[in-house]
């Protein structure tokens, strides 16, 4: 291997040994070892695959710090691999000089307030492991074009912009695996301006990644530990799409901040080009943020398998979205802090063609939002309902458990073609507060209520406005 100090680093913390790291680069053997130290540089590093050949960096399992102390990333791996995953459309020459670039075992700390971590342009299957980003600009940044990317097992820590940051990106093939990505002032892993095909985000803590933790900073609406923005413009003019995504098995937590999601996915109009979706939402535990789940302007999303809980503005907010399945998700509270309750509170707006099949939901036992934190401003929520569609059209409610809520179960307001069959809504609280299981407003036809069991509440039973038609049949109401 090529180490470093064999090509005149210092590692002392102070000297500038960037070119004595450039020279390992250029005239070693491809694996360019840091030992135990800390490598000042003042400038990006480029490695350019095509005339290094193949090349990885490895920090000694972890005890190598480098120290950026000038702005733009730390290490630049460049390529020019310009086809797709397909085997057949490597050329030669990427197989001979660039597949797999690694870096490993190092710590890059940030010493300039625009310096970053590690970017990422033209590469073909590169590899960041065991790697910790911190107290940078971006952590990780992936531009331009890239393929078959893996990040697994690092630390992504405190950056004052994103941890993962994927921006005007042609990217296909990308595992993100088993990381810590945490307090990063604009969002754990954002995504934006970019056409990205099989993103997996698997295993991962990711949490507390808003402004909370950069004193002076103030609250970014955009910010969530996840955020896929499929607006705007993407490299070359072309339309942002985001599709074929796992997003599975993660802790998701956050401390509040105004307008901000733990998972917030934003597209064009379902009806235009390649809306975010073909995904999967599963296993994971979502939480103690503004909006839990926020779909805007998506198509064709399962959401499965997740506990939900303290959302303070909602728990899962739905706008103007269609083809999507939720099914056997639990929405909760994080019930160790009894006296900090929030109310539960799923909206959808504008949507069509959904399922909530085997939802357990259950609404704040005072009835409120009851947060005295200051994280929280000290500000209450007050709902229409537990679940709330409002100008939807062909939406099936079936084997949902509603309990606890206020001041109703579900709301409907010009809402169409709307079937709610075999669920129970019921106040189990000593103190009643439930006014009425089911509210319908506005003007909507071909709806059907059929085989549910409710309470009635304190304000009576089911209550129908006068220019819905809704067919009732086989409900029990107590």
């Amino acid at each position: 291997m090529s180490d470093v100090v064999s090509f005149g680093a210092e590692g002392d913390g102070e000297s500038d040994d960037t070119q004595a790291i450039v020279h390992a680069i250029r005239e070693g053997d491809g694996v360019v070892r840091f030992g135990r130290g800390r490598y000042r540089i003042t400038r990006t590093i480029e490695i350019p695959l095509p005339a290094t050949r193949c090349t990885s960096l490895e920090g000694n399992q972890g005890t190598a710090k480098i120290i950026m102390a000038g702005p733009g990333p730390a290490f630049r791996i460049v390529g020019d691999h310009g086809g797709t995953a397909d085997p057949l459309g490597v050329q030669p020459g990427v197989w001979l000089r660039q597949r797999m670039p690694m870096i490993s075992g190092l710590e890059i700390e940030g010493a300039h307030e625009r310096a970053s971590g590690i970017e990422l342009v033209g590469a073909f299957q590169p590899v960041l492991s065991g790697v910790l980003l911190r107290d940078l600009w971006h952590g990780v940044m992936l531009t331009e074009r890239n393929r078959n990317v893996l990040i697994s097992d690092c630390q992504i820590y405190h950056n004052r912009g994103a941890g993962i940051l994927m921006d005007k990106v042609n990217l296909h093939q990308i595992n993100i695996t088993g990381n810590h990505i945490s307090y990063n002032r604009l969002g754990g892993i954002r995504i934006q301006r970019s056409e990205i095909r099989n993103l997996q985000i698997t295993g991962n803590d990711i949490e507390y990644n808003n402004y909370r933790s950069h004193p002076g900073a103030e609250p970014d609406e955009s910010a969530a530990e996840i955020l896929i923005d499929s607006q705007g413009e993407a490299l070359g003019g072309i339309r942002p799409s985001v599709r074929e995504l796992t997003i599975a098995s993660n802790t998701i937590q956050s401390t509040y901040s105004p307008g901000g999601a733990n998972i917030r996915i934003l597209g064009p109009d379902p009806t235009g080009h390649l809306p975010p979706g073909m995904a999967a939402i599963s296993g994971n535990l979502i939480g103690n943020q503004a909006i839990n789940l926020h779909l805007a302007g998506c198509r064709g999303i399962a959401v499965s398998g997740n506990f939900i809980y303290s959302g303070f503005t909602h728990n899962v907010l739905v706008e103007d979205s269609d083809d999507l399945t939720f099914g056997a998700n639990s929405i909760g509270h994080n019930y160790w802090v009894p006296n900090r309750q929030v109310d539960a509170n799923l909206r959808f707006v504008r949507s069509r063609d959904c399922v909530l099949n085997g939802m357990q939901m259950r609404g704040a036992p005072l009835g409120e939002t009851h947060w005295e934190e200051r994280w929280n401003e000290g500000e209450g929520r007050e709902h229409r309902a537990l679940v709330e569609l409002v100008a939807c059209q062909r939406f099936n409610l079936s084997g949902c458990l509603i309990r606890d809520p206020a001041p109703c179960g579900i709301y409907l307001n010009d809402c169409s073609t709307v079937n709610v069959s075999g669920c129970q809504i019921f106040d189990s609280r000593d103190t009643k507060l439930m006014r009425r299981p089911i509210e319908w407003e506005g003007s909507g036809q071909g709806s059907l209520l059929a085989g549910n069991t409710f309470d009635r509440g304190t304000d009576g039973g089911v209550r129908i406005g006068g220019e819905v038609d809704v067919r009732m049949s086989t409900n029990l109401e107590g």
